[in-house]
């Protein structure tokens, strides 16, 4: 993580359900897997080899949930995050429809998986996507045609410009497209609710543990401060928070920064009349908004992804002209709760999974570019059948996309893609 990089005190961490902390690592253990990384990717998929009869011991270097797990939008909305078609040479059509229902399933997956284990946090049905320009609602047409050849049963449906104020009172858009199978929910209540459910499997959780370095060979022996695990395999889901751990890795992946805010609590009718419906919404832009209602009616507004490595000064004030951008009417609220944190960047903004070639044991899932919440599920699932079973066809698909390293290393490859991300920006304001 850049050292400019400051984290602050979070909505979500003020309104968490606050499960007790799980001790650090002190001695040491054994087990069938060690999981590096305590966010959405580490704790499901160490849910999900509890469920399979696997020992299981997960390591955090700091809580359950600190990283971009804890602190994003909330925004549970299906797909894998950019159109996969354009990866049909590397993986066929069939392959391209499988990760087309994948990005589908895996909300389906998080449903689920919040329902069986009894996880309290505010999951609400309902998503928005807002076209910024007539030719972005076109192609909601073809998008909506694309689901209907998947099958998908959710409600979708086109809401055109002049009647777009039945789902949010702004005038910035072209249209939208609704989509009742995606939501919005509080993300930290949800991958602490998963811990407390897999250690409740028996998962051995320890926090405020960073892994020092790793040992490789038949058995793994990842080496922490004050103990060691020893396993015969490893996964590593840190996603932009590996750094040096796994170099062949950490190249791969961009930390950039993401930001948020969360106004003060706004007047029921207020809220109401700002996103009618409770939606989670989101534009189009390159640097695009997104935002929804909180459940003690706070409006939560992010996006202005950067690329440089240094945060905003004041993030609040960074935000605030976004949030009135969308609703002029806010210009009197207070903002309560500013925050960032850094999300895993790919060059082909599709995540990075499988296993590593020169040490088979060693499974990852990372780089998600800000589409983490659902797929992170998925790609859990298909480690855990990898590891228990020994193959995955999913994970298969997944690791045939090749990923390419980011130019100029570390001290570069920040600046060389703010530098290309700019470029989209004036092509968009151009265009």
């Amino acid at each position: 993580m850049p050292a400019q990089s400051q984290h602050t005190a979070s909505y979500y961490a003020a309104s968490a359900r606050q499960p007790a902390p799980y001790p650090s690592l002190a001695g040491d253990l054994s087990a069938d897997v060690c999981v590096v990384g305590g966010g959405l990717t580490g704790v499901n998929t160490a849910l999900e080899l509890a469920e399979r009869g696997l020992s299981v011991v997960l390591l955090e270097g700091r809580r359950i949930g600190w990283g971009a797990s804890g602190r994003n939008g909330g925004q549970l909305i299906r797909g894998i995050g950019h159109d996969v078609s354009g990866f049909a040479r590397h993986v066929g059509q069939e392959g391209v429809r499988y990760l087309k229902q994948a990005g589908i399933d895996s909300v389906t997956l998080v449903a689920d998986r919040i329902a069986r284990y009894g996880i309290a946090c505010d999951l609400r049905w309902g998503f928005c996507e807002l076209a910024n320009t007539p030719a972005q609602f076109e192609s909601f047409v073809a998008e909506q045609d694309d689901l209907t050849s998947l099958g998908y049963r959710p409600e979708t449906r086109l809401v055109s410009a002049e009647r777009l104020h039945e789902v949010v009172a702004s005038d910035r858009y072209a249209g939208g497209m609704v989509d009742m199978g995606s939501g919005h929910l509080h993300p930290l209540d949800l991958v602490q609710g998963e811990a407390r459910a897999a250690a409740g499997l028996g998962v051995q959780i320890f926090e405020q543990t960073p892994v020092l370095r790793i040992e490789h060979g038949p058995r793994v022996t990842v080496h922490t401060a004050h103990g060691r695990v020893q396993a015969e395999h490893l996964v590593l889901g840190c996603n932009a928070h590996l750094e040096g751990l796994e170099p062949t890795l950490s190249g791969k992946v961009l930390p950039a920064g993401s930001y948020v805010v969360a106004t003060e609590p706004l007047p029921e009718a207020l809220a109401a009349s700002l996103i009618p419906q409770n939606m989670a919404l989101c534009d189009q832009k390159v640097g695009l908004d997104y935002y929804r209602l909180t459940a003690d009616h706070r409006l939560l507004f992010g996006g202005a992804c950067h690329y440089s490595g240094r945060d905003p000064r004041d993030i609040g004030a960074y935000m605030r002209p976004k949030v009135l951008n969308v609703f002029p009417q806010l210009a009197n609220v207070r903002i309560d709760y500013q925050w960032g944190g850094m999300i895993g960047i790919t060059a082909n903004r599709f995540p990075q999974v499988g296993r590593l070639r020169q040490h088979p044991n060693v499974y990852y899932a990372q780089g998600y570019s800000g589409h983490g919440l659902n797929v992170t599920h998925w790609t859990a699932k298909l480690l855990a059948e990898a590891i228990a079973v020994g193959h995955s066809q999913g994970l298969d698909v997944f690791s045939a996309v090749p990923h390419l390293t980011f130019p100029g290393g570390k001290a570069l490859r920040s600046p060389l893609l703010a530098m290309g991300m700019l470029w989209y920006r004036l092509r968009e304001a151009l265009g």
